[in-house]
């Protein structure tokens, strides 16, 4: 059975978006081209313009590809735990971790706010892992771990920590770096904690 257009245009959706993530993070942004991209699939620029109306397009699609996936290694990371502490501390601690990631690093962290600009850019990380972030808090403002407090600015402020450390990682060439980041995300945090 032949599939059907609507399967087609998803296959090449997705086929483009895969190559391009790869390309994009092998070589960055600004060394990528359209045509290298079609090229390496077979298809034509057509293809590609069926789906995306420029290469800014494009990696915005991947963008929050790779934005999603961080997401979901937080959230699967944060449902092993049975407690909204260790719901927490274990989501913080996988953001961290998937930022280490050379791909996300490139894609996410360094290439995203340049292309997408800072606005656009971290409307994206709040929709992805900035959301969970502000739902792990709540959860443990509510179970009486943290102090009753305003959960939106304290999201910010641990977001943009995470983000500033991801990309510190990004730029280190120790690999001890990750974990003495972790130790001291999660210092941070047990300081907030109410005993």
């Amino acid at each position: 059975m032949s599939p059907s257009k609507a399967e087609q245009r998803e296959a090449t959706f997705v086929a483009l978006v895969t190559e391009a993530r790869r390309q994009f993070a092998r070589d960055g942004y600004a060394a990528v081209s359209l045509a290298g991209i079609v090229d390496a699939l077979g298809l034509t620029k057509g293809a590609l313009y069926h789906h995306f109306t420029n290469k800014a397009a494009l990696f915005q699609a991947v963008v929050e590809r790779v934005q999603a996936q961080v997401a979901e290694r937080v959230v699967a990371a944060a449902e092993e735990r049975p407690d909204a502490w260790g719901q927490l501390t274990a989501g913080c601690e996988a953001f961290l971790r998937a930022g280490a990631d050379p791909e996300v690093q490139r894609i996410m962290l360094i290439d995203g706010p340049a292309v997408l600009g800072w606005d656009d850019w971290r409307a994206l990380d709040d929709a992805s892992s900035g959301r969970h972030l502000r739902e792990a808090l709540q959860s443990a403002v509510d179970d009486g771990v943290l102090a009753p407090q305003p959960v939106e600015p304290l999201t910010h402020l641990l977001s943009g920590a995470m983000n500033e450390a991801a990309l510190w990682l990004a730029r280190s060439d120790d690999p001890r770096d990750l974990d003495d980041t972790v130790a001291a995300l999660l210092a941070l945090l047990d300081a907030l904690r109410l005993r």
